[in-house]
């Protein structure tokens, strides 16, 4: 049950934003887990020193409701945080919203699936990440059960050297027309991927080892890459795989079933009219 106080006016207003630091005193101390409700009590009540008397009537009542009421605090925590995970998932979908074009269309973005396709799947991988290793067999049945859809492959290399330079081969494969085949292959890989294992993989896809090397050096391969991490950034991406669907950020590697639920939803939206 939800309890409120009156504030009595601006007055009020004013005595309950001296009593509102206090409470959120108490409230990070539940919150880290170092007070129990079993000891608010202690914390909200200290002695009456000359400083406790000097309450004014209205900070003296939530003084005392605190005492004879100290879940109040847990439930005000509580809905403070939907509130928090409320605001949080508009301001992303607005984000999404405002970059659209830079995660549904940015040239640089290998484009897989039906590239006509009503509904695009946006995912933020590494090679060297075993999650998105763990996925990848489920974004290719994703793909292969629904020829509608579109999938844009957004390098986002962040762990090592070795992703760096796994990303950077994978852009410039796109030159000799095999980034799907190659992605695929790199993903198939057990160990962390390194620079030889990455030139290994490429000739084992039949790419030109010696134009990926001179592709791979072009700046517009860096560039992109750049622009992914500062779009993650933007959306609050910091861990892989991470996929985008309709205006929702997914992260983790989920099922197929999930995966092409919020795709039917994200279909269904736009079909209504609402922006995919």
């Amino acid at each position: 049950m939800h309890r409120s106080i009156g504030t009595g006016g601006a007055a009020g207003n004013l005595a309950f934003g001296k009593c509102l630091s206090r409470l959120l005193a108490m409230a990070a101390l539940l919150v880290t887990g170092s007070l129990g409700i079993d000891q608010v009590n202690a914390q909200a009540a200290p002695p009456m020193t000359s400083k406790a008397t000097e309450l004014d009537p209205f900070e003296q009542r939530v003084r005392e409701y605190l005492l004879k009421n100290p879940e109040v605090i847990m439930e005000a925590l509580q809905i403070l945080q939907q509130r928090q995970r409320a605001a949080e998932a508009e301001n992303l979908k607005r984000t999404i919203a405002e970059r659209g074009e830079e995660i549904l269309n940015d040239p640089a973005a290998p484009v897989g699936g039906n590239p006509a396709g009503s509904v695009t799947v946006v995912e933020f991988f590494d090679y060297n990440c075993p999650y998105c290793r763990r996925v990848a067999p489920t974004v290719v049945d994703l793909e292969e059960a629904d020829p509608d859809l579109r999938l844009v492959y957004k390098e986002f290399p962040i762990l090592g050297p070795g992703s760096q330079f796994a990303a950077r081969a994978a852009l410039a494969s796109r030159r000799q027309g095999k980034y799907v085949p190659f992605h695929n292959a790199l993903m198939q890989a057990t160990e962390q991927v390194t620079e030889e294992s990455v030139i290994e993989t490429a000739g084992e896809v039949g790419l030109d080892i010696e134009q990926l090397r001179a592709d791979m050096q072009a700046p517009t391969i860096q560039a992109a890459i750049a622009r992914n991490l500062q779009l993650a950034d933007a959306l609050g991406i910091t861990g892989t795989p991470s996929f985008i669907i309709g205006d929702e950020v997914v992260p983790g590697a989920v099922d197929l079933r999930t995966l092409q639920s919020l795709i039917a939803r994200a279909r269904r939206e736009k079909e209504a009219g609402a922006p995919e």
